[in-house]
């Protein structure tokens, strides 16, 4: 019995540890993959077929480069050449925190 009861508790252990890990991704990070991956892709390189369909530019482009934090915020809110706008779908602070993760790409 008592190795029935060691084998439940380090279940659950692991089962609260994998729970843990799971929210350890940012709020930024999350919203980026729900809303932003699709097109810009897992590193910005646009590399998705939407990304490479709608011939986005990439976080290497020197233009993306040059871009400010603000002009980054305002494209996801008011949307951009081919990109959707978010205002509205998704709150300020989402926009925001997935502006600095995308920018967390930029090198």
């Amino acid at each position: 019995m008592n190795k029935s009861i060691r084998f439940v508790l380090a279940s659950a252990a692991v089962l609260m540890l994998a729970g843990a890990m799971s929210f350890a991704q940012s709020g930024g990070e999350a919203i980026y993959k729900a809303q932003c991956l699709k097109c810009h892709g897992a590193a910005g390189m646009a590399e998705t077929p939407v990304g490479k369909a709608l011939k986005m530019k990439t976080v290497a482009d020197p233009i993306v480069k040059k871009m400010t934090k603000g002009a980054m915020v305002a494209a996801t809110m008011n949307g951009t050449g081919k990109m959707q706008p978010f205002k509205g779908k998704i709150t300020d602070a989402q926009i925001n925190d997935s502006v600095d993760y995308f920018r967390t790409f930029i090198k």
